[in-house]
């Protein structure tokens, strides 16, 4: 290797997969270290003790210093290149759709695709099957802004794909794994999805 950051992740996780696919963009060589959150890897005293207090992952590991939070890391990579708006507030409203990303989309889209996917309905417990529902209603609604905002335009922001495009892009693209949500009511979503798998140095979740 050489003295590349190092990311510190779960491979399937889509906030893991941003950090990738925006190195991968901007041909950014990364190291990566594999954790099995599966089985408590992140939980760790040696991993709480040295890489994330928090016990979650990514973090990108930069020399000594430690990035929790996908986002931030996709920001620390990209800063100064054209995945970064140079203007004033397009730059603002990248980091706007990347906040709603984690506050509106995330916490639906991504849950029930791991609720569903690698917990398996069926062990769920009760205070999580209770909340599917509402879980699924709030995911539709973020996919339906997102479909209703790219139907006029092809990114997110502004006339080129920006780290917005790429925060979204991670969990939008396997909705359909909880099954709980049909990409095909989203068709302006899907264009907007092969516009991102278009992109030059593009690289999948499972590369």
């Amino acid at each position: 290797m050489g003295d590349w950051p190092i990311l510190h992740e779960y491979a399937p996780s889509g906030n893991c997969y941003k950090i990738r696919l925006t190195a991968a963009l901007l041909d950014y060589p990364i190291e990566r270290r594999d954790y099995d959150i599966m089985r408590g890897e992140t939980r760790t005293a040696a991993f709480l003790a040295q890489v994330n207090p928090n016990g979650r992952i990514p973090v990108l590991q930069v020399g000594d210093k430690f990035l929790p939070e996908s986002n931030a890391a996709c920001v620390w990579l990209a800063d100064g290149t054209h995945l970064v708006p140079h203007d004033r507030f397009e730059r603002a409203d990248m980091l706007h759709w990347m906040f709603w990303e984690q506050y509106n989309h995330e916490p639906n889209v991504a849950t029930l695709r791991f609720w569903m996917k690698w917990i398996g309905e069926a062990k769920l417990s009760d205070v999580q099957r209770a909340l599917v529902p509402g879980k699924q209603e709030a995911g539709a609604a973020a996919l339906r802004l997102m479909n209703d905002h790219l139907g006029a335009r092809d990114w997110l922001v502004g006339a080129g794909l920006t780290l917005a495009d790429i925060a979204l892009y991670a969990y939008t693209h396997v909705a359909e794994d909880s099954g709980l949500f049909a990409l095909a009511d989203y068709p302006a979503v899907q264009d907007w999805i092969a516009r991102v798998e278009g992109e030059p140095g593009f690289v999948a979740m499972g590369a």
